[in-house]
């Protein structure tokens, strides 16, 4: 009997032994939050997903031998998907733009680790600065030589427009506009469009009197028209728009967000690193962020929201 009890103690000391191990590979919550054994990273395509996924895999590597456990990237369909996964714990970081974050935070899924930063816009002249900063801004372009002076001749006319969850495309001009007073659904001819650079060139084109468009979009066409410069200019531009993000899970630990930024921060600043995330979504570094930086971002979309009402 005494025999018989002491097997069956070995046997359940091994059963502790195996779920112990087994919970410690996948992560070691404690106290201090969720801290990953391996770390799951999702991105939202700009361009070709496979492409992207192809750009994005040697980050695996860089960032592993940083943290010191195996990371895994891979590409969703949109950023709800990699919203729904983080909130559902498949996911530990997320690559969300503005809008994304927001959604993301709002239902308890995410918390922004760190801003991207691209080099800033000089005008007139749309050429890129030498400093890096965390925001951008949408411009309104009109063809040169317009009869539109202002924000204000805008009523009645056609404007090229992308999909409504474009920050600069669409949220932050008709949002800056409906306060000053133009309802931009109402009072103007919305056309949709796919693509900063086709609605630079349905101005230039005169198939649209406008265009919503980030700052400066004219460069998506430069190459094939050197003078588009002159011949499409800005007539507004909006308040700063915050930068993609790099989100975190929101049980993630304090300890291991700090470990993350650092490693992802190092990787911005390294000559391999830059060239990878160039190649992804032509982000130049990364920098420290927090939540009230996208408050702008909050109110601008209450106001698209009571509009569409």
């Amino acid at each position: 009997m005494k025999k018989f009890k002491k097997v069956l103690v070995g046997l359940f000391a091994i059963l502790l032994a195996v779920v112990a191990t087994a919970c410690s590979n996948k992560s070691n919550s404690s106290k201090d939050g969720y801290t990953p054994k391996s770390l799951t990273i999702q991105f939202v395509p700009s361009q070709a997903a496979n492409k992207l996924e192809a750009r994005a895999k040697p980050l695996e590597k860089m960032l592993s031998k940083k943290l010191g456990i195996p990371v895994h990237v891979s590409m969703s369909t949109d950023y709800n998907t990699v919203v729904e996964a983080m909130k559902s714990k498949k996911v530990d970081v997320g690559f969300l733009p503005p809008d994304g974050y927001v959604l993301a935070h709002k239902q308890g899924a995410a918390d922004v680790l760190l801003q991207s930063q691209r080099y800033g816009v000089k005008q007139p002249g749309g050429k890129a600065t030498n400093k890096l900063v965390d925001y951008y801004r949408a411009e309104i372009l009109v063809k040169k030589g317009s009869k539109i002076k202002s924000w204000k001749d805008l009523k009645g006319k056609s404007i090229s427009v992308q999909n409504p969850t474009s920050s600069a495309g669409y949220v932050f001009p008709i949002a800056e506009l409906g306060e000053k007073g133009l309802n931009v659904p109402k009072d103007c001819k919305l056309v949709t469009v796919t693509g900063q650079d086709q609605a630079v060139l349905n101005v230039l084109n005169g198939d649209t009197d406008a265009a919503f468009v980030f700052e400066d979009a004219r460069n998506t066409v430069k190459k094939d028209n050197p003078k588009i410069m002159d011949q499409v200019v800005p007539i507004y531009f909006t308040k700063p728009i915050p930068n993609d993000t790099i989100a975190v899970r929101s049980d993630m630990s304090k300890s291991f967000q700090k470990k993350l930024a650092k490693a992802f921060i190092e990787v911005g600043e390294s000559k391999e690193g830059k060239k990878i995330i160039e190649s992804i979504y032509s982000h130049e570094g990364y920098t420290k962020s927090k939540d009230s930086n996208f408050d702008i971002v909050r109110k601008y979309d209450k106001i698209i929201a009571k509009d569409k009402k």
